[in-house]
């Protein structure tokens, strides 16, 4: 019998080779983290702008945090649109950012089967 962690490893597996396949550019540990936050936000329909990220101590300064939500601007993860007041930003993921997440979910249906 496979063990739950052997799907998971499996999972790893099969997403690794997505980093190998020509499409976004890599992010760090931290951009990981925001991109998770951003699709989760999206998901739930919450409201995530620029500012609202900044508040977020958890993952480094608000100088951090710019430095990273620009480059994951630059390297086409996320955009960044108006919202009813001008001065906010609302963050969104791109289109490439999707596509990116529909393959790691077809993988964890390919690990999952593959049990």
């Amino acid at each position: 019998m496979t063990r739950p962690a052997d799907i998971y490893m499996r999972f790893l597996q099969l997403s690794e080779a997505l980093r190998g396949l020509p499409s976004l550019p890599s992010l760090d540990p931290l951009e990981e983290r925001i991109l998770e936050l951003i699709a989760r936000s999206g998901q739930t329909k919450e409201r995530l702008s620029v500012r609202d990220m900044m508040t977020r101590s958890e993952l480094g300064s608000p100088a951090t945090l710019h430095a990273r939500i620009t480059s994951m601007r630059d390297k086409g993860w996320i955009m960044l649109s108006d919202t009813e007041d001008t001065r906010r930003k609302q963050i969104e993921l791109t289109q490439a950012a999707l596509r990116h997440f529909d393959k790691l979910s077809e993988c964890l249906v390919k690990a999952a089967k593959n049990a």
